[in-house]
């Protein structure tokens, strides 16, 4: 399955940081593959933060959106 929008959320932004959060039906592996946000990389920032929940029961998983994810087009 692929990324799904209405599955991501904001759950808070200020001074140019969002704090993400993100459910899905998937696998933390898949969910977290190079280019998987790809479709919202124009949305994300460096050093913001996407908080995943994962079908597989996974703990929550935090991901650090870094300046190479976004400049090289895959977004990490």
């Amino acid at each position: 399955m692929a990324f799904q929008n209405k599955n991501l959320s904001v759950i808070a932004y200020a001074n140019g940081f969002t704090l993400w959060h993100y459910v899905a039906n998937e696998t933390l592996a898949t969910i977290i593959a190079s280019g998987y946000f790809n479709m919202v990389k124009t949305l994300m920032n460096s050093g913001d933060i996407v908080i995943i929940n994962a079908s597989d029961k996974t703990s929550i998983k935090k991901i650090v959106v870094g300046d190479s994810a976004v400049t090289t087009g895959a977004l990490d």
